[in-house]
């Protein structure tokens, strides 16, 4: 059966299919039409004949040139002899023609399924490449399934060429991920190590009996100051982790996420003076809860920083109609220009007075972004009127 793939394209198999065929009807076609024309010149000649005096016979002449055949009777005898002739000659020629036809037709069908299972047989390992592409393609995570090799065995013509063209670029792709694997986890040990020795050493420093208060006042700004490293270097790391899709996935339910996190932030919520609610609704999905818990940390740490006193941030989850969840998080706050969203989920943005200030490291959106593609889902945000942002994370069941 010829596959269609859209409206007026067809697989490749069924194009040279269709090729052989229509190849083989013109040579057969063309094949017919010599035979006739040899046929005719030299078996189906008019039956021509003279009639003389009378009382003498009449002479007939079958063939032309050297083929000659004369025959003599009577002249009715001649006459029988054209008519049978012209009758033999035209019963030929429709015999060849509709013969030939049926048997044109049948050969040529038997020729378009000779060429759908040949076509087939070549195209073989272009479906072996097909599928282990799609193999890779459908792994769990970016970096699973590039261990994976065609190695496809024959004689060395395109499609070899192809497939070890393919093995070397997986190959390429393994040890790149596989160095970035190697980037990750020593920067999440080089980078943690000084500032865990730093935080310890300015701490002990601070805590002694003889320390003045000029001492302590700048271990508190050190202190900060290297928290502030320490958020930026998690943050770092975790938006290269979500930035990969998920190995692991588990049932997870955006409402007790959503309940967890409001609960988890009232103490800065109450310190902020904005007041947060929860709206949560059953919201069950497979993906990975510490990256879904982040997300809806970042996303109501957001709504909290970048509000003011006696505002409020709302944090909903539910099932839309078509399957997918919705996490949606707005808040009130200052006037967001329609022309700053397109930026704010882009690394290190910083909106309004985080620019002067420094405040945060411009991450927390970013990685909201890089969790919500790792889960197959999309992320929008639109200004209120008034003030503040809604942002709206659609994802997938799973």
């Amino acid at each position: 059966m010829i596959k269609i793939l859209a409206p007026g394209r067809l697989t490749i198999r069924a194009r040279l299919t269709l090729s052989y065929g229509v190849l083989f009807l013109v040579a057969g076609l063309a094949l017919l039409a010599v035979t006739y024309f040899l046929l005719d010149q030299k078996l189906l000649q008019p039956f021509s004949f003279d009639l003389p005096d009378p009382g003498k016979a009449a002479s007939g002449i079958v063939g032309r040139k050297e083929q000659r055949l004369l025959i003599q009777g009577s002249p009715d005898t001649m006459l029988y002899l054209s008519t049978q002739a012209d009758d033999l000659r035209n019963a030929t020629r429709a015999s060849l023609l509709t013969q030939g036809a049926v048997a044109l037709a049948v050969v040529g069908a038997f020729s378009v399924a000779m060429g759908w299972l040949i076509s087939g047989r070549l195209l073989a390992p272009l479906h072996r490449i097909t599928e282990t592409a799609r193999r890779i393609g459908a792994a769990p995570a970016a970096d699973r399934g590039l261990h994976e090799r065609i190695s496809l065995t024959g004689p060395r013509d395109e499609l070899r060429e192809l497939a070890d063209t393919f093995d070397a670029m997986l190959a390429r792709l393994d040890q790149a991920f596989d160095g970035q694997r190697r980037f990750v986890a020593n920067a999440s040990h080089e980078l943690r190590t000084p500032l865990t020795l730093n935080r310890s050493l300015v701490e002990l420093a601070m805590h002694r009996r003889t320390a003045s208060d000029d001492v302590k006042r700048l271990g508190e700004t050190l202190l900060e100051i290297n928290l502030r490293h320490e958020r930026l270097i998690n943050g770092l790391l975790l938006l290269a982790r979500s930035e990969n899709e998920l190995a692991d996935r588990s049932t997870v339910d955006l409402a007790d996420v959503v309940e967890h996190v409001v609960a988890q932030s009232a103490a800065e919520a109450a310190a902020a003076e904005v007041q947060v609610r929860a709206e949560a609704a059953e919201a069950e999905l497979d993906g990975d809860p510490v990256l879904l818990e982040r997300l809806v940390q970042n996303l109501v740490d957001n709504g909290i920083r970048h509000n003011a006193a006696g505002g409020w941030v709302r944090v909903a989850s539910r099932t839309l109609p078509d399957g997918r969840r919705e996490l949606t998080v707005a808040n009130t706050g200052p006037v967001v220009p329609r022309y700053e969203i397109p930026v704010i989920f882009e690394p290190f943005r910083r909106l309004g007075r985080d620019r002067v200030t420094g405040q945060g490291a411009g991450l927390g959106l970013s990685i909201v972004a890089a969790i919500t593609r790792a889960h197959g889902g999309e992320v929008v945000a639109v200004p209120r009127e008034g003030g503040g942002l809604t942002v709206t994370v659609a994802l997938p069941p799973g």
